[in-house]
């Protein structure tokens, strides 16, 4: 804030605010009002020399006090005579870069899951370096029995298509049927497509798909310290290396509110599962799937390729019953292991582990 003006500063850019702005943790900044609006409903006033954070890190001006000066450094969570609101501090980035392959092989799969078809390409050498090179999500009618069988087709014969045109060798693309989209009537429907196209599909249990998205997820250096989480429609997988071997929990995946079932019970058989990571791995998680994915955009800063989320408590603005659901699994876990940081990756799959345990 300076003087009467609200002004936007980038660097050593900066110019006056011509429209209001809600932040990602739901603060709305009114630049007519000149004040803050909370999620709880109360206003904050600015005053000359405030300063806000893009993550909602609220510093009020100097305040003159006899016999010196002593700076005033609060959230927006707790304005003079205002109900606490906890909004989080901006975390730490994650600035780990996996090294990049050389002379690599370019390798392709469709990952058949229980919201849609996900096509992923990677480059990957003799030493297992890997890089993703092109990746599709798409939405599909096939889980609510909406498609038809040309429908399918189609849309296998398109992933297929781009591959070969990328110049993935047909022997090279590869199909993978989700442990959740396994679970669904329609499967064999695609599966019957694929065949007929001559292609193999290869089905993955939860505890296997489980140890994909370990590998996959899972940055060289980190195995003795770190633990994965892949939030999925169908299931969540907990993973983690336990010496030389990889070991997973199965729970409930972030779509189980259309079951009915309930959150306190989720919760429970969560909190039981993750309770089971060894305290020397459960500091940091590298999380992955579709609701992590919501919670990292929401706070991505440019296009790094992994985001530190906030906390399970720090998104009021999404909103949605798979958000929530997913909400609920990623408070459950981070009580059960006490896990302080949880990474995002934006560049994995445990379709993309799958290629990576190809010979």
């Amino acid at each position: 804030m300076q003087g009467q003006t609200i002004l936007v500063q980038n660097g050593a850019k900066s110019k006056p605010l011509d429209k209001n702005v809600t932040l990602p943790n739901g603060i709305r900044v009114e630049y007519r009002t000149q004040s803050l609006l909370l999620t709880n409903g109360s206003r904050v006033p600015l005053k000359d020399g405030d300063m806000l954070s893009l993550n909602g890190e609220f510093i009020r001006k100097t305040v003159e006090v006899s016999p010196a000066p002593a700076p005033v450094v609060a959230l927006i969570a707790a304005p003079v005579a205002a109900p606490a609101v906890a909004v989080a501090a901006a975390p730490a980035a994650f600035t780990y870069r996996p090294a990049a392959p050389v002379n690599g092989k370019l390798k392709g799969v469709v990952e058949l899951g229980a919201s849609g078809f996900n096509m992923f390409i990677i480059r990957i050498d003799t030493k297992r370096n890997w890089k993703l090179e092109k990746s599709e999500f798409g939405n599909s009618l096939v889980m609510e029995n909406m498609a038809t069988d040309e429908d399918i087709r189609n849309g296998l014969k398109t992933y297929i298509s781009k591959m070969l045109d990328f110049g993935v060798a047909g022997r090279d693309i590869h199909f993978v049927v989700s442990s959740g989209a396994s679970m669904a009537d329609v499967t064999r429907r695609i599966v019957n497509s694929l065949e007929a196209l001559k292609f193999k599909v290869n089905t993955v249990t939860p505890e296997r798909e489980g140890v994909l998205g370990l590998q996959a997820a899972m940055p060289k250096g980190f195995t003795d310290k770190a633990f994965v989480v892949d939030m999925g429609s169908g299931n969540t997988k907990i993973s983690w290396m336990d010496g030389s071997q990889p070991r997973t929990n199965s729970t409930y995946g972030a779509k189980y509110y259309e079951k009915g079932i309930d959150d306190a019970a989720v919760a429970a058989d969560v909190k039981t599962k993750a309770g089971q990571v060894p305290a020397g791995v459960s500091k940091t998680c590298f999380i992955i799937g579709g609701v992590p994915y919501e919670l990292a955009k929401a706070v991505r800063q440019g296009q790094e390729p992994y985001t530190t989320l906030l906390g399970p408590d720090s998104y009021p603005q999404l909103s949605g019953a798979k958000i929530k659901s997913g909400l609920n699994i990623y408070q459950a876990v981070a009580s059960a292991t006490g896990c302080s940081q949880f990474v995002f990756g934006y560049d994995t799959n445990f379709t993309i582990g799958y290629l990576l345990s190809l010979p």
